[in-house]
């Protein structure tokens, strides 16, 4: 009996050793991972990352360059220093979504469950949701139609450590049929327009500029 349950133990420890998902790492170049694929951490440090559609990983990071998640793709987190970063449509993350110097993009169904960050880029939602709120410095942010935050939005006051080419005062959209739940923060100056048809929570440091349709005039098509 000993025997029996001994030799099950190591089949099972070998089984799972040999269904572990492999990391996939680069110094120069892109990371990639093929569509339907399942990788453990997948990361770059002069060089993009691709995760292919319906792809399973861990984390996808980089230094230098973007990271893409494909449509319906599912990760635990994402981060990148200098690049964009876009979730194709009915991507998941799991948790943290980080950048610093770069777009962030949600395509539509993407989906967000932990806390999504950037410094300097824009930040674009469209029909997609973030869980754990958004934070950034000088970004743009547009919550597109009928995508939702939980977590409200914070936008902090810039100190020495962040520098942006751009002086002006960020813009944010909260787009028709949106949603915004929790405490959105301005802690510097703010052009923010909120859609007649979204809702909103509290709103302190900045006075909301009401539109209808698509977008606020001026910003059609951004």
């Amino acid at each position: 009996m000993r025997v029996t349950l001994l030799s099950a133990v190591i089949a099972l420890s070998l089984s799972a050793t040999a269904f572990a998902a492999d990391d996939v790492s680069k110094v120069n170049g892109t990371a990639s991972v093929e569509a339907g694929a399942h990788a453990g951490d997948v990361s770059s440090v002069n060089g993009s990352v691709r995760i292919g559609d319906k792809a399973v990983i861990e984390t996808a990071s980089t230094v230098n360059g973007s990271v893409d998640l494909g449509d319906g793709a599912s990760a635990e987190a994402v981060k990148t220093v200098n690049g964009a970063l876009t979730l194709g449509e009915r991507a998941q993350v799991k948790g943290e979504v980080e950048n610093v110097n770069g777009r962030v993009e949600l395509k539509n169904g993407a989906d967000v469950k932990g806390h999504l960050s950037n410094v300097n880029g824009t930040i674009l939602m469209d029909h997609a949701h973030v869980g754990g709120g958004i934070e950034t410095v000088n970004a743009s942010i547009t919550v597109g139609e009928g995508s939702k935050v939980d977590g409200g939005i914070l936008v902090k006051k810039p100190n020495w450590g962040w520098h942006s080419e751009n002086n002006r005062p960020p813009t944010i959209i909260i787009g028709p049929h949106a949603v915004v739940s929790g405490t959105m923060t301005f802690e510097r100056e703010v052009k923010l327009y909120v859609s007649d048809s979204a809702t909103v929570g509290k709103i302190e440091g900045a006075t909301p500029q009401k539109f209808s349709g698509s977008a606020p005039s001026g910003n059609r098509g951004t």
